[in-house]
């Protein structure tokens, strides 16, 4: 399993009694354009566009009818490439303990993945398609909320995770180099995040990697998936967002806390990036 303490956790709120929320997302926002990571487990099916996701440094290309699994704590960040229209289960592992018991694997699509499971099932596969239709299902329940509704929603959760286990393992492969590289990356985030205002230089936070600054921009891309810069620029501006919603203070006083120097190019990169300007969002 792995844990990403310095990079942004987002908490999933979901009720004791029935620890499973379905949703449908039209594009991404550039709140979720950011690395983050949870403890719910993710399905995510693509009713609509294409796009990509970046999990732990590794990129995939989505279309409609694409079926992603995201693992309890990997780091991820979506990108809309048109008309993006996606359907998001998120659950508690913990909620499906007592089948575990019966069946031991039948949360191994997520532990094992990057080695026996892909973050995106195969798309040639025949029961691919009935996988879709079991998260329509899922989702049609738990919108209408009919007597007994939960019951449903589990048992086809159950089915899913039965039918992804039988039809979609395959041979496990060496992630080690791999994970060298995400380790290396995860140390220089936990530099960015800690000290968002300083005047960060790519020749630093090459540094920080112990790498040549064109090794470090290599690697940063590959797992990131945006350049330092970019991602710098990004990991403010969200902090950014986040202080003007929740705190009182002035807007100058934020961009200079994350970083901004110069008030009107703060105000010019977060229309951008945000859609609204800093005194929009207080609005």
């Amino acid at each position: 399993m792995r844990l990403f303490p310095s990079v942004s956790k987002d908490h999933i709120e979901l009720p004791q009694s029935f620890p499973i929320a379905i949703s449908q997302s039209e594009g991404v926002t550039p709140t979720f354009q950011r690395l983050h990571w949870h403890n719910a487990l993710e399905i995510n099916y693509i009713e609509k566009g294409s796009g990509s996701y970046l999990i732990n440094g590794s990129r995939y290309e989505f279309h409609q009818g694409d079926i992603i699994l995201i693992n309890s704590n990997d780091l991820h960040r979506a990108f809309e490439a048109e008309g993006l229209v996606m359907r998001i289960i998120m659950f508690d592992p913990a909620y499906l303990a007592l089948e575990q018991r019966y069946d031991a694997e039948l949360l191994v699509p997520f532990r094992e993945m990057g080695q026996r499971f892909d973050n995106v099932l195969d798309r040639d596969h025949p029961m691919r398609a009935r996988l879709g239709e079991m998260i329509t299902e899922m989702a049609a329940e738990f919108e209408r909320k009919e007597p007994h509704f939960e019951v449903v929603i589990r048992a086809r959760l159950i089915q899913f995770l039965a039918f992804v286990n039988r039809y979609f393992a395959k041979n496990s492969v060496s992630e080690a180099q791999h994970t060298r590289g995400m380790e290396t990356i995860r140390a220089v985030l936990h530099h960015m995040e800690s000290d968002m205002a300083h005047p960060w230089t790519l020749g630093e936070l090459a540094e920080a990697a112990h790498l040549s600054p064109s090794r470090f921009s290599t690697l940063f891309v590959q797992v990131v998936g945006t350049s330092p810069m970019d991602y710098l620029i990004q990991l403010r501006l969200s902090q950014a967002a986040h202080l003007l919603e929740s705190s009182d203070k002035k807007i100058i006083e934020v961009a200079a806390e994350c970083g901004f120097r110069n008030l009107s190019n703060f105000n010019r990169l977060f229309k951008l990036h945000i859609g609204k300007l800093p005194s929009e969002l207080r609005t």
